[in-house]
């Protein structure tokens, strides 16, 4: 190598500050914004001196949160396994619950049934002609029933 030779490394380079034009003016679009954003406004014309401009949802600066752990995330997920493991026996146990309510009550219905029509009073009316020259009110309470099972 000569001593003339200029030798320019790669770190060099990198780590060099820029050595462009900084007398030209910067005409790039967040220049102007955070420029704009710097001005003071003045009264606003409604009168409402408390208002103030919004900003765009875009520019909220959003947090990532919390990172948790892998373990941790694992016991969480094993936990909400477990708890949404409880939560379905409950309801199943819940809905067994109600479907064995639900049978005993029709088969209570089914046996009070049975029961009214074992303890009814039954005359069998064997002469057809009584029941043209009975009243209204008699015919009202008459009700016919099959009487081959009896």
């Amino acid at each position: 190598m000569a001593s003339d030779e200029k030798v320019t490394r790669m770190e060099d380079i990198l780590n060099a500050s820029p050595t462009e034009n900084t007398d030209a003016p910067k005409s790039s679009p967040n220049v102007e914004k955070r420029e704009r954003i710097n001005i003071p406004r003045g009264k606003p014309k409604s009168g409402r001196v408390w208002k103030e401009e919004k900003t765009k949802f875009s520019s909220i600066i959003k947090t990532r949160g919390i990172r948790l752990s892998l373990a941790k995330k694992q016991k969480l997920r094993e936990d909400l396994k477990r708890v949404k493991e409880l939560s379905r026996a409950i309801k199943a146990q819940k809905q067994a619950d109600k479907e064995a309510k639900k049978q005993r009550r029709r088969e209570n219905l089914k046996r009070a049934e049975e029961n009214r029509k074992k303890s009814e009073v039954v005359q069998v009316i064997k002469n057809t002609a009584k029941i043209k020259r009975m009243k209204k009110k008699q015919l009202r309470m008459i009700e016919k029933r099959d009487t081959t099972n009896m």
